[in-house]
């Protein structure tokens, strides 16, 4: 373990970058329909506002990993966050769509180079059996920002225009710099070598895969242009992905993705489990934001409110948890959280009808709240027990990888579903009838359009319930945890072990 005095000040001054990441991704959700509004854009444009987010943030979180453990995490996580601070600006200054999606695109960029290296920092300065705690302020940060995202959000939206969404990033992120600077350890660093061809062949793979599925409804599922085609786009995602992993597997030198890492059972599902998650949360929002706003006629600070609960409940428990998860076997917190996200997302799917009292709402909110606490610790202390110092960086940036690779593909699953429903529910021609053009009029719908809106919606939420289920399943499998002795005395050993994997492995 790293001999740093005061571990907790350099947790915190790193939550804040954290906190305004995920801030920034609550905020947008809310606003979603207002930024439909104001520049003239159609769903399927302003749900890769997200999703260009999404996949520049997944993309490139692999070498931003490594390149932590070669020139330090406190230095990467400084450039992300002034990255990630000018991106916020240039976002509030856009005046229309593309140049939107582009700035979120920097955005997305900025934030992966900063979030492995808040994880490779917990793991190197908090030794395995007492980083639950740690990892629990993951939890709470995410509550928080779910509580502050959306109200803040709403506020900003009704009182001063969707652009304040993302000003106030900036002085987020100028407090988060001067903090980092004070707290954070300069941190030993260790020899790396780059795997170029590993990175481009990720990029591509990933940006195929996700841009086919994305934008299959806008095509019918058929040609895009010339030769190209939907499925010709997802297949070749998918080659390119099995061939980036071949070369992993056969590569003499240091790979991108370490495959020796995953011979640890509990680091390859709990990987697995967090690809879930990320698919969940990104997702489930979407439709119940529609419904709130477009079939309620709820305003973003109105339908923020309903939030309270999950979020309140997140941020109070987070900690009690992390405190639990350290003398438990974590999975079966984790499988407890994840059932009781599938079930809440279910009780919402059946409130969703237009005659439904409102504050109904609330309690299934609250389930989340309690759902989402029972994840985020048990999860990221099983996939990180077992990585020695020198890989820090290498875990974190595959298990973040593997949570926004999950979110992205929420993200475009979601937009294919809920214009799919639209499609089916609503009469031909209506608003949100072909695709959803006509919700990029903003305001409320037509009465007589609210019933078949309504089934869309809560049909479209199914979908991230049966996934967290699934999720729920994976976590069943964790083995127990061995106890942990001398682990910072052994660094060494436990890098040679690694190492010895990864040769095996390549």
């Amino acid at each position: 373990m790293e001999n740093v005095e005061k571990p907790w000040p350099a947790l915190w001054s790193l939550v804040i970058g954290f906190f305004m990441i995920l801030i920034d991704s609550t905020i947008v959700s809310v606003a979603n329909p207002r930024i439909m509004e104001g520049l003239n854009a159609d769903i399927n444009s302003v749900i890769w506002v997200t999703s260009a987010y999404l996949l520049a943030y997944a993309v490139p979180l692999l070498i931003t990993g490594r390149l932590g453990d070669r020139f330090g995490p406190k230095k990467l996580y400084l450039l992300g966050l002034v990255v990630f601070t000018l991106a916020s600006l240039w976002c509030g200054l856009a005046r229309n769509v593309e140049t939107l999606i582009l700035a979120r695109v920097l955005q997305g960029l900025g934030a992966a180079v900063m979030t492995p290296q808040t994880m490779a920092v917990i793991t190197r300065i908090f030794p395995p059996d007492r980083r639950g705690s740690a990892m629990a302020i993951w939890g709470a940060t995410a509550g928080m920002a779910t509580l502050v995202g959306p109200i803040l959000g709403g506020v900003l939206v009704d009182g001063l225009g969707w652009e304040w969404i993302f000003f106030i990033n900036v002085p987020i992120g100028v407090v988060g710099f001067i903090l980092a600077m004070r707290n954070v350890p300069a941190l030993s660093t260790h020899p790396h070598r780059f795997d170029i061809p590993g990175v481009i062949l990720s990029a591509v793979g990933l940006f195929l895969l996700v841009f086919g599925i994305q934008e299959g409804e806008t095509y019918n599922w058929g040609t895009i242009t010339g030769p190209i085609s939907v499925w010709g786009l997802i297949i070749a995602g998918i080659v390119v992905l099995a061939a980036f992993v071949a070369w992993q597997r056969f590569n003499k030198g240091e790979p991108l993705l370490p495959l020796g890492l995953f011979r640890d059972r509990n680091f390859s599902l709990a990987n697995l489990g967090i690809t879930m998650v990320g698919f969940t949360v990104t997702s489930f929002g979407l439709p119940l934001i529609f419904y709130y706003q477009l079939v309620r006629g709820l305003t973003p600070t109105q339908s923020a409110l309903l939030m309270v609960p999950m979020a309140l409940i997140s941020g109070g428990m987070a900690p009690v948890v992390g405190k639990i998860v350290d003398r438990v076997n974590p999975k079966y917190l984790a499988a407890a959280g994840l059932v009781l996200m599938a079930v809440a997302l279910v009780w919402n799917g059946l409130l969703m009808q237009p005659d439904t009292p409102i504050l109904l709402f609330l309690l299934p909110s609250a389930v989340l709240g309690f759902a989402n606490a029972g994840i985020w610790a048990p999860l990221s202390t099983t996939a990180t027990r077992n990585l020695p110092p020198r890989q820090a960086g290498a875990g974190s940036g595959v298990y973040n990888t593997t949570r926004q690779f999950g979110a992205v593909l929420g993200s475009a699953a979601i937009a294919v579903l809920i214009q799919s429903r639209l499609a089916a529910e609503l009469p031909s021609g209506g608003p949100g009838g072909s695709g959803g053009e006509g919700m990029a009029m903003g305001g409320t719908l037509p009465e007589f359009l609210h019933a078949g809106f309504s089934t869309a919606m809560a049909q479209s939420i199914l979908l991230p319930a049966a996934v967290v289920l699934a999720g729920a399943a994976v976590a069943l499998f964790f083995a127990k945890p061995k106890p942990v002795q001398n682990w910072g005395a052994a660094e060494g050993q436990a890098s040679a072990k690694v190492d010895a994997g990864l040769d095996s492995a390549g």
